[in-house]
């Protein structure tokens, strides 16, 4: 399978997502976060935020909130035994908290191959902004499809 490269440049269907403060203590406790202002809303206020913010990596929990998180295999004919999570990265340009709604806006940038094709990767990017209209976050995904 060769995955078409007119893909690159796709937006996929944007979504909103409200960030709920008892999910974020989930995964702050899952993932070991000890700073109780990922965990008690006092210490979060204490340290000047306004509820119990967003932790580290958290934006990856919330992309698959998406009416349909199949969307980009589906566009690109993936088949799902194939794929592999190969690369995440965050950068963060202002703080989100629990009680705000974020807007994602998902788009393919980069479709290439390795091995003479045997690899094929693309690479996604999201655009996380705030109900404010402010840029909170910007994602890269990049997924591994295994040929052969």
């Amino acid at each position: 399978m060769t995955i078409h490269r007119r893909h690159i440049g796709h937006v996929l269907p944007a979504f909103d997502v409200a960030v709920e403060a008892g999910r974020l203590r989930f995964f702050a406790k899952a993932t070991g976060q000890t700073d109780p202002i990922y965990l008690d809303v006092a210490a979060a206020r204490d340290a000047g935020h306004p509820h119990l913010p967003v932790p580290p990596t958290f934006f990856f929990c919330l992309e698959m909130e998406a009416p349909d998180p199949a969307a980009m295999r589906k566009l690109l004919g993936i088949d799902y035994r194939r794929i592999l999570h190969g690369e995440q990265h965050f950068r963060y340009h202002a703080m989100a908290h629990a009680g705000d709604v974020l807007h994602f806006e998902p788009r393919i940038v980069d479709i290439y191959d390795k091995k003479g094709g045997a690899l094929e990767f693309v690479k996604r990017q999201t655009r996380v902004s705030s109900q404010r209209g402010e840029l909170v976050a910007e994602l890269t995904c990049v997924t591994v499809v295994r040929n052969g």
